[in-house]
């Protein structure tokens, strides 16, 4: 499905070629993920959402487009984190990734939005297997990076090992946090 897009007058003025309009472009909806609005008034775009800027109504989607993964530093951490989930009675997803992995550094921002579907709800975290004590790694069982593990009551229930595409690791995640909800 597609929608035609308007250009204002103020962005049409911005068009370098000089011509005196630009014509409205098609634009797939599904590929940018925007929802269209159907009300007078102009629409601007606001750090990453739709916002109609009327005097009758106006409507913004607060919800966050993506949620940076908190980081992990040591194993003292990571065990006041599982402590907090585990009090809390939430689970926990960690992302295990190295500086140098090529793949984690890919996959970040894509997890960065999956964690944004899941927020409040769970939160994600990622630790930096160079940057904390090797016994860490060695308790959590990571032996590949980039490695994400769900874990809940202090202890790992699942992982996905993420040496594939990103869009198919995303959606391994997506599957093993829907699968633990349903315990």
């Amino acid at each position: 499905m597609s929608e035609i897009v308007n250009l204002s007058p103020s962005l049409r003025s911005l068009n370098t070629k000089n011509s005196p309009l630009v014509p409205p472009r098609r634009v797939s909806s599904s590929y940018y993920q925007l929802k269209f609005l159907s009300f007078p008034g102009e629409i601007s775009l606001v750090t990453g959402r739709i916002q109609a800027i009327d005097a009758r109504k106006q409507e913004v989607d607060d919800s966050p487009v993506s949620v940076e993964l908190g980081p992990i530093s040591s194993e003292s951490h990571f065990d006041e984190v599982m402590e907090e989930a585990q009090r809390v009675g939430e689970s926990v997803v960690i992302v295990w990734m190295a500086a140098w992995c090529r793949k984690c550094i890919y996959l970040r921002p894509k997890l960065e939005k999956l964690a944004a579907e899941f927020y409040p709800r769970l939160r994600f975290y990622h630790v930096d297997v160079n940057a904390v004590p090797y016994k860490l790694v060695s308790r959590a069982g990571v032996t590949k990076m980039p490695t994400i593990q769900l874990w809940r009551d202090n202890q790992k229930q699942a992982e996905v090992i993420g040496g594939h595409k990103a869009h198919f690791v995303v959606n391994e995640v997506r599957e093993m946090i829907e699968n633990d909800s349903i315990t």
